[in-house]
């Protein structure tokens, strides 16, 4: 009688190790820290990290994908606080980004990829997908808690729901990293306080004829 062999299914891969991946994304931060963009190797990172070079090429194709994953796991640590009003919700995540961006490693770090985007489309569609598409789970979170608290009005329309959420996105990150990172100036909690009231109240300016209804633009004190 022929004999019947039990066979194993065969791996396609060594299992990744979420301790090395860990330890590698370190070792990247610390090597932009030290030597800068131009001069951080895989190689460099690889010895920091205690793995083979080929272990990061088998998760990461080049120095590019490595530093945004690097940097994108930093950023995954921001957590929108529920303080009991959008106002105090905002001020502290304000103050959290911002305390994030004095840390050598994430200042050094999101500066070098931001500056290599611009010459590097796929570079910039992964900063994208990693950093800021994962990030926006902020401005959903508190704005679906502000909804609830009847706070906010709710957006019917997906798509201008999705559209408002980006440009309230754009407006937090954009003036957070530009008054810590650019003009290099304090973002501490009058900064915060401020930064919250212009946004949730915004300018106070009457609308450009034509924008909005007649009876808006007539209420007084620029309310909206």
């Amino acid at each position: 009688m022929p004999s019947h062999r039990l066979t194993r299914p065969t791996r396609s891969g060594r299992p990744r190790s979420a301790a090395a991946d860990a330890a590698i994304l370190e070792a990247t931060r610390a090597s932009l820290v030290d030597l800068g963009w131009s001069k951080l190797t895989m190689g460099d990172v690889a010895s920091r990290a205690g793995v083979a070079k080929t272990t990061l090429y088998r998760r990461w194709a080049g120095k590019n994908e490595l530093v945004v994953d690097a940097v994108a796991v930093l950023f995954d640590e921001l957590e929108l606080p529920d303080l009991g009003s959008l106002a105090a919700d905002v001020e502290a995540v304000v103050l959290q980004f911002a305390a994030l961006l004095e840390r050598p490693e994430t200042r050094t770090a999101l500066m070098a990829v931001v500056a290599e985007s611009t010459r590097d489309e796929a570079l910039r569609d992964r900063i994208r997908n990693s950093i800021v598409a994962r990030q926006k789970r902020l401005v959903l979170q508190g704005r679906e808690r502000a909804q609830r608290r009847g706070e906010l009005p709710v957006e019917p329309d997906g798509e201008v729901a999705a559209r408002t959420a980006d440009l309230i996105f754009d407006v937090i990150a954009g003036a957070v990293v530009h008054r810590a990172l650019v003009s290099a100036e304090p973002v501490d909690t009058d900064w915060a306080q401020r930064f919250t009231l212009l946004l949730l109240s915004g300018l106070g300016s009457a609308p450009r004829p034509g924008s909005a209804p007649a009876e808006r633009a007539q209420k007084p004190g620029g309310s909206v």
